[in-house]
């Protein structure tokens, strides 16, 4: 049958589904091993959630349901793509993927911390960024006492790497 002869009430419209955290085309889809196991559980929460819905509006319970499943087929994909990297493997003597960077910005003689992770993990008020996160970028490979210059757009802050650990 012709869409032409179908009701506007009968046509269904797409979830729109909010994106993942930004992971560029290309780039490899890093996560530390806790990282994993929460993309793991929440995907396990999302299907417990889609199979144990009670909405009693059929139509309503249909689209919840395509909503949760467009959400599960992006979160699928970021699992199926992870690679898993292991913080305790990589050098010690230098900023990589895992390495918790503890550091001062320009004269602040305050020190402050990032953990470097994957993208789904990231998190700042956690002290957690993205490894393709402008300030991680600028971080890795450098050894304690090197000095990490982030460009601006009207200015330059320096990053003094204190300590690593992992």
């Amino acid at each position: 049958m012709s869409r032409g002869f179908v009701r506007e009430s009968d046509q269904e419209e797409l979830p729109i589904v909010p994106p993942r955290a930004d992971l560029p085309l290309g780039l490899v889809n890093y996560v530390t091993n806790i990282g994993y196991e929460e993309l793991l559980l929440e995907r396990d929460n999302m299907i417990y959630e889609r199979d144990n819905l009670f909405i009693p509006d059929e139509n309503e319970k249909r689209i919840t349901i395509n909503f949760i499943n467009a959400k599960l087929n992006l979160l699928s994909n970021r699992i199926s793509t992870a690679k898993i990297v292991i913080p305790s493997k990589q050098p010690k003597s230098k900023v990589c993927f895992g390495a918790e960077v503890f550091f001062s910005v320009d004269l602040d003689p305050q020190i402050n911390n990032y953990k470097i992770v994957g993208v789904d993990e990231a998190n700042i008020a956690k002290g957690k960024i993205a490894f393709n996160s402008p300030v991680a970028k600028i971080m890795i490979d450098k050894k304690v006492g090197d000095i990490a210059i982030l460009k601006l757009e009207n200015t330059e802050k320096t990053f003094k790497i204190i300590s690593i650990r992992y």
